[in-house]
């Protein structure tokens, strides 16, 4: 089984390129289910129905989110109806939607976890003991087990790799935007890499405009950040899962960058 994860898609040069290469990085990767992490999608912060609608139509099995996930208010009235996007689910219970989606058309059945880290993130409750439970109610051989960890520090989020060897067939984090090199089967068969990066603008600051985000730095002045223009790229992961033990047997980086502008 092979399933694609696109990373942070950010903005419209992100959702351009998502709508443009998903559909071909589908059909040449003979792609069983795609995961696409859309909480930068409207304007770099949050996503909006319109843009999860965009991410479904071009190929996206579920939709994970991250921090950002409350920025559009009209998407909490969407998560109880839409239960393909996903957000964080050591989020408070009483929270709209929910963390956790259990595929009943696939075989084998996959099940995708997003989670959220506490490190320099918003207060939320533990992820480490939050996925504990969620697995509890699961057996780890029937399921394809996804997790996407969006955190903002590497020990975090190694730490979660490790923690779920074995328990499930891949770990890959999200938030910071740089892909990283890391990519590895742990020893027990779960695959994972520590950030998959984003899909948006290539010539920007992860993901956002230059200018902006060089005076903030030089001058110290409050500037609401803007996604930047251009080319753009698109980050992601290609993991080869074997369906009989649920143990991964590869994760590729994938790393495009084109010619799509806004």
């Amino acid at each position: 089984m092979k399933i694609l994860f696109i990373g942070d898609v950010t903005g419209k040069v992100g959702r351009k390129m998502a709508v443009e290469r998903v559909p071909l990085l589908k059909q040449d990767y003979f792609v069983d289910f795609c995961v696409i992490n859309g909480e930068n999608s409207a304007g770099g912060f949050g996503i909006n129905i319109q843009n999860a609608d965009d991410l479904f139509e071009c190929g996206a099995d579920v939709i994970t989110t991250g921090n950002h996930v409350w920025d559009r208010k009209e998407i909490k009235d969407f998560m109880f109806t839409e239960p393909r996007l996903l957000r964080p689910a050591n989020y408070p219970e009483s929270n709209p939607g929910s963390g956790i989606y259990i595929s009943s058309s696939s075989s084998p059945k996959i099940v995708v976890i997003n989670l959220m880290g506490r490190v320099f993130m918003p207060s939320v409750d533990c992820p480490f003991r939050k996925v504990e439970k969620l697995l509890a109610n699961l057996n780890d051989q029937e399921y394809v087990i996804f997790v996407d960890f969006h955190g903002e520090t590497t020990s975090e989020k190694v730490a979660m790799g490790w923690y779920l060897d074995g328990k499930v067939s891949a770990v890959v984090g999200t938030h910071t935007h740089i892909q990283t090199a890391d990519n590895k089967v742990l020893p027990k068969g779960t695959a994972y890499i520590t950030d998959v990066g984003m899909t948006g603008a290539f010539n920007s600051v992860i993901g956002m405009d230059t200018s902006i985000v060089l005076e903030k730095f030089l001058m110290g002045i409050p500037r609401r950040l803007e996604p930047a223009k251009g080319n753009g790229q698109l980050n992601g992961v290609l993991i080869d899962i074997d369906s009989i033990t649920k143990r991964a047997n590869s994760i590729k980086r994938i790393s495009i960058i084109g010619e799509t502008e806004e």
